[in-house]
């Protein structure tokens, strides 16, 4: 791999080895894009405090998630299609989260399956679901992540309906890739990611196996997913989901006050400040701009997460600042897939830690569970 010192190098090094149709549906927002800019841009708009000439010789960026030891504050998020930007890749981002001393989470919408990941990996891993209109599909779910001893059930409660990702509709994106002469010039030019694709486990919806439509092409396959989402979705469903699951509760999508303090409420161990990486509910406040209010009400009672936005160690250590434990990253390691399999996703991993750990130095701050608002300006 060639020089690389910024999660930016791996986007660009993404983009010219994975066709445009999997690099836009990983990057993308929905409609105009809003809330997928003002994660970026409220993060950008937070400045630190410099300090200097305190002792920072003995810096320690270790802490807890769920109860559990990591050396960063951080976990790769979950995300559909990974297989797609890379040939098996839910198990290379999984090994190389696991190699850091990190969390993993599995998508429902991955393209390994949950049990192709258990068997390829040393140590459990989280499983991310979304509860779709058939209710037996969810119970099986929650039962293989059960069988598979993963360590944490990560419930994403933002996707009732489906947000539009325009260049997903423009670029007809299927899995695998609808026969279009353009698809098919755009994968001839990234042989590379061809090969990588034709030797991985499968080539669509693991998890799905078994539970589509019999006969299904692609474009049915993917109508028909589109229909699964559930707008009846409420709390009640939440409490029925922590009833089957014996492990660690995570709720991702909470931007609210209120909801925060529903979720608390719930039994779940942990809940995710986010917005789906900008890509339902566009006009909605960026992750950063949500987290501050809802760590101050709830923080106290159940560990709070940050996802959206994060592409450096800067980044984190704003989070931090703001009242998040930890962060998940979803963009900044699939940039790291694309561009190098199982050792970009390292890298990616590895810069954001190493950018943390200067950027606290400078600070003035030795320890993670020190990081708070003094840090700002």
């Amino acid at each position: 791999m060639r020089t690389i010192t910024c999660i930016e190098d791996l986007r660009q090094l993404a983009r010219r080895k994975v066709p445009k149709m999997f690099i836009d549906y990983a990057e993308a927002g929905s409609y105009a894009e809003e809330t997928l800019r003002a994660n970026r841009a409220d993060l950008e708009r937070i400045k630190f405090r410099q300090r200097v000439l305190v002792d920072v010789s003995q810096r320690d960026l270790g802490t807890t998630i769920l109860g559990e030891p990591v050396p960063v504050p951080l976990a790769l998020a979950p995300i559909g299609l990974a297989g797609m930007q890379h040939g098996d890749g839910e198990i290379l981002a999984c090994r190389a989260a696991q190699a850091a001393g990190i969390p993993y989470t599995l998508s429902t919408m991955s393209v390994c399956s949950i049990e192709d990941v258990a068997g390829a990996v040393d140590k459990p891993f989280w499983f991310q679901l979304y509860v779709m209109k058939d209710r037996g599909f969810a119970k099986a779910l929650v039962e293989r992540a059960t069988a598979a001893k993963c360590s944490a059930l990560m419930l994403t409660i933002d996707l009732q309906v489906l947000g539009q990702r325009h260049c997903d509709a423009k670029n007809g994106l299927t899995v695998p890739p609808e026969v279009r002469l353009r698809n098919l010039i755009d994968i001839a030019t990234k042989p590379g990611w061809a090969l990588g694709i034709l030797r991985g486990r499968r080539k669509t919806f693991g998890n799905l196996a078994g539970y589509t439509p019999s006969g299904a092409n692609v474009a049915s396959l993917a109508s028909w997913i589109s229909t699964q989402f559930d707008p009846a979705l409420s709390w009640k469903d939440v409490e029925w989901i922590r009833s089957l699951w014996p492990g660690r509760l995570i709720i991702k999508g909470v931007l609210d006050v209120e909801d925060a303090r529903i979720a608390a409420k719930t039994g779940a161990d942990a809940i995710v400040v986010s917005n789906h990486g900008g890509r339902q509910l566009d006009g909605a406040p960026s992750s950063i701009s949500a987290l501050p209010k809802v760590a101050d009400a709830v923080g106290s009672e159940i560990e709070v997460m940050l996802d959206g936005g994060i592409r450096s160690g800067q980044d984190l250590m704003r989070a931090l600042a703001l009242g998040a434990r930890s962060c998940l990253i979803g963009r900044s390691y699939i940039y790291g897939l694309g561009a190098g399999g199982q050792a970009g996703v390292a890298k990616a991993i590895d810069i954001i830690r190493n950018e943390l750990d200067v950027t606290m130095a400078l600070c003035g701050v030795n320890r993670v569970g020190d990081i708070g608002r003094q840090v700002l300006a």
